[in-house]
């Protein structure tokens, strides 16, 4: 009766060779940058040539400092009929900064429980901080033309292609601080005076927006 002895063997050695199995390697997560606030504005104010504009101004900054492989989105909303959510159009996270601190997890965790978005890390692409309230000159104005939860607002710089003084854009505080009741917003704290240049600087910021790896 020898069959039972080679069923009991051939399951010892299934055993055996189950043990010695080893558990699949993850990838370690990537934590290189995939977010930033651009450190040079586009030099015309909210005209940014639109969204492409804006998309290919993140992705030269981004270039310029070694970041490769990666798809960059400036987060900026539009209206109209081809109008986009700024949350819609910069991937599904998770983001880090430079230097490698988690900013959100991912989208909800960007618009509804985020505490890692604060001056210290809300870095540019070279590692340096946004200046904010008290630093001279303050500007933490950030462009988004965008509510709170990342969908349109009707204030973007006429869909970032106009430096005119009579027309408005929805800011966001990069420090988080500073004067009204949606001061500690970092997307949508108040609206700009104007969209040229000169208003820009004047309402607190430089024309500078946040850029995001999709």
């Amino acid at each position: 009766m020898k069959i039972p002895y080679i069923v009991s063997a051939t399951a010892l050695l299934a055993v055996s060779s189950l043990s010695l199995a080893q558990p699949p390697q993850q990838a370690p997560q990537d934590t290189s940058m995939s977010f930033f606030i651009t450190s040079t504005n586009m030099g015309d104010g909210g005209n940014l040539g639109g969204l492409a504009g804006a998309d290919a101004h993140c992705a030269a900054l981004a270039s310029a400092v070694g970041s490769t492989g990666k798809t960059w989105r400036a987060y900026l909303s539009t209206t109209g009929a081809n109008g986009v959510n700024a949350r819609d159009r910069i991937g599904s996270g998770p983001w880090f900064n430079v230097k490698g601190e988690l900013i959100a997890n991912n989208v909800a965790d960007l618009h509804y429980s985020n505490t890692n978005l604060t001056k210290q890390k809300s870095l540019t692409e070279k590692g340096t901080v946004n200046n904010g309230v008290g630093d001279s000159p303050n500007q933490h104005d950030v462009l988004t033309g965008t509510n709170p939860d990342g969908t349109a607002s009707n204030l973007n710089c006429n869909n970032w292609t106009s430096n005119a003084a009579d027309v408005q854009a929805t800011v966001g505080h990069a420090d988080r601080v500073g004067g009204g009741p949606m001061a500690s917003s970092w997307n949508a704290s108040h609206v700009s005076r104007g969209c040229g240049a000169e208003n820009l600087v004047a309402s607190g910021g430089n024309g500078y927006f946040y850029c995001f790896a999709e």
